[in-house]
């Protein structure tokens, strides 16, 4: 986490560690039109708590851009349709989601196909 955070915080500007970037080349804004700039201290803490990553819309931004560059960005995708999943209360809105995450991320035949063992997919499907 902390090349990542240094990789987020060179971005905006403030990096005084001196570390490199992940990878070269583009990369998507670290910020999008009306959200604040995180803070040095907002930044540095993305490297000792992921959830605190995760919790940030440019912690969530970076990560994914991270992610790209590793060739596993579908984790990302998952895991924030799964978030949204959890949120979700309408029975037929769930059961949408639901498919379109096995379509997506869980069917063998998907692209975007996640490494999840089978333990792990049925415990979910079986017990939501």
């Amino acid at each position: 986490l902390a090349r990542l955070c240094c990789s987020a915080a060179e971005r905006a500007g403030e990096c005084s560690a001196g570390g490199k970037a992940s990878r070269p080349g583009p990369h998507e804004p670290l910020l999008v039109e009306g959200d604040a700039p995180p803070t040095l201290e907002e930044i540095q803490s993305w490297g000792q708590s992921f959830d605190r990553l995760m919790r940030s819309a440019a912690g969530r931004r970076v990560f994914r851009d991270f992610l790209r560059g590793e060739y596993s960005e579908e984790n990302i995708m998952f895991w924030l349709a799964c978030e949204e999943l959890k949120r979700e209360t309408d029975p037929d809105a769930v059961e949408e989601k639901a498919r379109f995450i096995y379509e997506d991320y869980i069917s063998i035949l998907s692209p975007k196909e996640v490494s999840a063992t089978a333990e792990c997919c049925y415990h979910h499907v079986v017990t939501p």
